[in-house]
């Protein structure tokens, strides 16, 4: 696959004016626009699988707004797949930038309700011997162990601190697994209300990945997944303004805030930190134009 290689870059500014922090910040935005940032990562080990087994559509799940949906669309077009999105809730009257685009990458979608969605029920109709299944977002140990090579790829030992936003925990699961001891790896939730994310994690860990050092910080989801005020967005173009860097209002925005607070609420002088921007940057095609400035 024809993907752009992501990059650390340096010294980055968080706005919080800690004496002695030095924050880099991982681009996975940079590596494709519609396979962005993390994606790649959890769905690669899936993709080898599902080409190994000879099998000949990929079924997932997704909301209207999922960076995974689109993301494994365009995913399963590069590797000459098929692939069904099951989409959360009824079909809407407007489709999403999310869903268009995704059927433009050739995603053929199925619409169930929200009760069925939550069991995640397949129609019956798509269960054949070709089909090969994906959780939502990832979920699951070959995500995970996708996720290890973004940490791989780079020299990570100055690191005390690495930062990442949290949906299904997937992501941080996978950065546990490869951090190096000594290191603490804390994520954000982007959603409201997830008692059991810390049990989804730990699921996809072996005993010795669980004695890490690793945390949760419950407190920058503005009020839900996909919700936002103006203070976030007025963060965002405030650090596009000094970083040059673009975030999503979804996940990355509420991350950099999280990391800039929480680190300035905490004692992280004279530490350097590494901050995993995981992409998702089309989830700002839903935001009302001219609200962000990049």
């Amino acid at each position: 696959m024809n993907l752009h290689k992501a990059f650390i870059q340096k010294n980055i500014n968080l706005m919080n004016d800690i004496p002695g922090l030095t924050a880099d910040v991982l681009r996975l935005d940079v590596i494709d626009e519609v396979i962005s940032g993390n994606k790649w990562y959890k769905l690669k080990k899936y993709i080898e699988d599902a080409l190994k087994l000879k099998k000949k559509i990929i079924v997932t799940f997704g909301g209207a707004f999922s960076n995974h949906i689109v993301a494994t669309a365009a995913a399963c077009r590069l590797n000459n797949l098929e692939c069904v999105g099951i989409i959360r809730g009824e079909e809407p009257q407007k489709w999403s930038h999310t869903l268009i685009k995704a059927k433009q990458e050739g995603m053929k979608m199925v619409f169930i309700s929200r009760d069925d969605y939550r069991e995640k029920k397949i129609p019956v109709e798509l269960l054949t011997k070709d089909h090969y299944l994906i959780n939502e977002g990832g979920y699951g140990l070959p995500g995970a162990e996708g996720i290890t090579d973004i940490l791989k790829e780079f020299d990570t030992t100055n690191y005390s601190d690495i930062f990442c936003a949290v949906g299904t925990g997937t992501m941080m699961a996978g950065l546990i697994k490869a951090s190096l001891p000594g290191q603490q790896i804390t994520g954000i939730p982007v959603l409201k209300n997830m008692p059991g994310i810390e049990n989804e994690i730990k699921a996809l860990l072996i005993p010795e990945e669980r004695l890490k050092a690793f945390n949760l910080v419950d407190h920058y989801h503005f009020n839900g997944y996909a919700k936002y005020s103006q203070k976030l967005i007025n963060f965002m173009n405030d650090f596009f303004d000094i970083n040059q860097i673009p975030l999503d209002f979804v996940y990355t925005g509420k991350l950099f805030f999280g990391v800039s607070q929480f680190t300035k609420q905490n004692n992280f002088s004279g530490k350097k930190i590494l901050i995993v921007h995981s992409g998702g940057l089309q989830g700002n095609l839903s935001l009302p134009k001219g609200k962000l400035m990049f």
